[in-house]
């Protein structure tokens, strides 16, 4: 199994060391990819035609079909900008790389995500001044706790604004801008009446640098039939479904970045910590509605419930770094005492959990991993004194990332699930848990967080999941009608725990 830690110990590597790591990946597993080939003209298939397929072609006129498509570009294309004199605004692709080049020269750079502070950071130690311009206030990555906003490694631009007044961050809308060349090639903003003579952009400047970033490019697709549309809210990316399949085109499905309309600045579906188990989570759901293969699944005794989840929350990685999107779903069986539990699985699709799975069940528990509604955001002091919860009777005020348990006795409706708004995940359950926050995320502490746990499930399952000594069980079978699980399961099947063997 190739692992990026043997290509370097760098905490943030190279990105060429990315592209290696995949050709290494390639001919590890053998994969059958086709390169150097663009696709175009894509068709969805025909509904009224039975067994149409979708069609496509490529820049030589060789033609290609399949049933299920699965687009997996990202969003590549760079974001244009149009107003008066936006003729003379160059483009993040095309900027240099090299420092030199910007040498005493006046900088507006448009726009403030990474992109536009990473090519601040880059410049900033050779220009006379670097202006940054957008429409909102900074988003620190730290405040938000998303990693699409501004990371650490990119924020030097900030310190020589609020330290030593010679770059500076601006907010206006960039569509109003009006960019005059002047004869000395020069660029000058013309100001509105309204402006005042200290107008912060009256400087002329050198260069002008677009960083809007980037969208989705739907241009393979033929664009005369039926094909996929921007997300009405959030337009740079595809419209889809939770089922990640188009909501327009029928068999047409998205994998990797471009999926980030679903968990758009909730969780890190854009970024490939996350979408690595989208991904999978994809697998699974076309695994089943295409194949017949029922969604990965152990099935174990109740008594095992509680030192199974204590593992996954403690080892489990899809549901910690996708956040509020996949949860692993414990189905309950009341008949024989067991429970059969689902790794990851996107939990807006909870009331289909049948039709996407193929396993049914009416009571189930949810486990998920959440931040507090409260914690983050813009402006937010994620560092005050308060901000850790130690009480483990306090556990739903934590603030940082920590499991969540809901339970159901029966699975919420698609109604249920539609009504429910932010920043509540899931419809409100019968019973809901926290584990308390723990500052090395390590959620085994036997009081604070192990006990809690076990009450909330045996409260659940209304069974007593304590284990039981031989002896205990022996009185406890002569005493009591119906005795404890474990010795259900364990002393009257001949396989209690003898203290004379302990």
């Amino acid at each position: 199994m190739l692992c990026v830690c043997r290509y370097t110990k760098e905490f943030f590597p190279p990105n060429y060391l990315l592209t290696q790591y995949l050709k290494d990946f390639v001919e590890y597993y053998n994969l059958n990819i086709q390169y150097n080939t663009k696709i175009s003209d894509i068709t969805p298939p025909n509904a009224a035609v039975p067994g149409s397929v979708f069609g496509m072609r490529d820049q030589h006129g060789n033609t290609y079909n399949c049933k299920v498509l699965i687009m997996a570009t990202g969003y590549s294309k760079e974001k244009k900008v149009t107003f008066p004199g936006s003729e003379h605004v160059e483009y993040y692709s095309d900027t240099s790389v090299n420092p030199d080049d910007f040498e005493g020269l006046s900088v507006l750079i448009l726009g403030r995500g990474n992109s536009a502070f990473e090519t601040a950071d880059n410049i900033l130690s050779a220009t006379n001044f670097v202006h940054m311009l957008a429409r909102s206030r900074v988003k620190l990555s730290w405040e938000t706790h998303y990693v699409g906003d501004l990371r650490a490694v990119n924020n030097g631009l900030l310190d020589t604004y609020q330290l030593k007044s010679l770059d500076g961050i601006i907010e206006r809308q960039v569509e109003r801008l009006e960019v005059v060349k002047l004869p000395n090639g020069k660029l000058h903003l013309n100001m509105s009446e309204t402006e005042l003579d200290k107008f912060s952009m009256r400087e002329d400047y050198d260069k002008i640098i677009s960083c809007l970033g980037f969208e989705y490019d739907f241009s393979a697709f033929n664009q005369s039939g039926p094909h996929p549309l921007p997300h009405m809210r959030y337009t740079k990316f595809p419209h889809i479904q939770h089922t990640y399949e188009s909501v327009q085109v029928p068999g047409l499905f998205f994998a990797g970045t471009s999926t980030h309309s679903l968990d758009f600045r909730k969780s890190a579906g854009g970024f490939i910590h996350g979408f690595r188990y989208t991904t999978r989570a994809l697998f699974n759901l076309l695994e089943w509605r295409f194949e017949g293969v029922p969604w990965p699944s152990v099935t174990l005794s109740w008594m095992d419930m509680v030192p199974t989840i204590v593992k996954r929350i403690n080892e489990a990685s899809a549901t910690y770094q996708m956040f509020s999107v996949l949860g692993d779903i414990i189905l309950i069986n009341d008949e024989d005492k067991t429970f059969r539990m689902l790794k990851e699985f996107p939990v807006k699709l909870l009331a289909d959990i049948h039709k996407h799975t193929g396993w049914n069940g009416t009571r189930i528990i949810v486990m998920l991993f959440e931040y507090g509604p409260d914690f983050s955001g813009p402006g937010k002091d994620i560092f005050r004194e308060t901000r850790a919860i130690d009480e483990p009777s306090e556990a739903h005020q934590s603030n940082f990332l920590h499991p969540t348990f809901y339970y159901y006795d029966k699975i919420p409706t698609e109604e249920e699930m539609n009504a429910v708004e932010r920043p509540e995940v899931l419809p409100t359950p019968v019973r809901l848990h926290h584990i308390v926050e723990d500052f090395l995320t390590e959620f085994d502490a036997q009081i604070s967080h192990i006990l809690p746990l076990r009450r909330f499930i045996e409260t659940s399952l209304d069974s007593d999941l304590r284990h039981k000594l031989s002896e205990e069980c022996f009185e406890l079978s002569l005493t009591h009608q119906t005795p404890p699980l474990a010795c259900q399961v364990g002393y009257l099947r001949n396989m209690g725990l003898d203290i004379l063997s302990m």
